[in-house]
């Protein structure tokens, strides 16, 4: 494992208890298979998610454990976790600096996507302390870090009051349309993996365009949340 893997998950905004728990699960992943940098480039990626997915269906059938790594635990939830630890260093390896762009009027694009980034990162930590100020009865079921699943990265999931999974995805300013496809995808994985659970949809931005606004019109299990940033200000000394 690269030993700048911890550097890059704190400067994710994971927490100290998160980035010990990723890095102790890719360490397992290698102890068992070997280099996750040698199984990327060798194009072993696809096989090993795919041997780390236990659904609910393999769970009613009580199959055995598909993958090298022991479970003492619950099968499904560990090796969800576990799939998660491999999909997020898959995801450190592929992470490379934003183009040098001439300077100009605007901020140049990689600085305001890093900007984006930054503040739904925010976000999600600011949710993550506290997610009964998004709706009361939330529960995250996610273990503090981003749920893989085969459409990307879900920003947080979360169980209602009511037993329902919830995908929370978080934008930064303004929605586009491609958000709808992007939350209705993880709710149909979610829904894949786990066929008897009722799975509902939140996407929290500043403000949704009027295709995003028509198409959850159309999707009763899809909530629509704004967010206001406020500024608090303090003399010095």
């Amino acid at each position: 494992m690269r030993g700048d893997y911890r550097d890059w998950l704190k400067a994710e905004g994971y927490s100290d208890k998160t980035i010990s728990t990723q890095l102790s699960q890719a360490a397992r992943i290698e102890t068992n298979y070997g280099p996750i940098e040698d199984i990327l480039s060798n194009g072993g990626y696809d096989a090993l998610f795919a041997e780390l997915t236990y659904s609910s269906e393999d769970e009613r059938r009580n199959r055995p454990n598909p993958s090298k790594i022991g479970i003492d635990g619950n099968l499904r939830n560990s090796l969800a976790s576990y799939k998660n630890a491999l999909a997020r260093y898959a995801r450190f390896l592929g992470a490379a600096p934003g183009e040098v762009v001439e300077p100009s009027v605007l901020p140049p694009a990689d600085t305001m996507e890093k900007q984006r980034l930054s503040l739904e990162r925010d976000m999600q930590t600011a949710l993550r302390e506290d997610l009964a100020r998004l709706e009361p009865g939330l529960v995250i079921i996610d273990d503090g870090a981003e749920r893989v699943v085969l459409s990307g990265f879900i920003d947080i999931l979360a169980r209602d009051a009511a037993g329902a999974v919830v995908v929370i995805e978080l934008k930064a300013g303004k929605t586009d349309a491609r958000v709808i496809g992007q939350v209705l995808g993880y709710m149909g994985d979610i829904a894949a993996e786990d066929a008897a659970a009722a799975v509902r949809g939140i996407i929290v931005a500043h403000d949704f365009d009027q295709r995003t606004r028509s198409a959850a019109r159309a999707v009763p299990n899809l909530t629509l949340v704004r967010y206001a940033v406020a500024f608090s200000f303090f003399p010095e000394g």
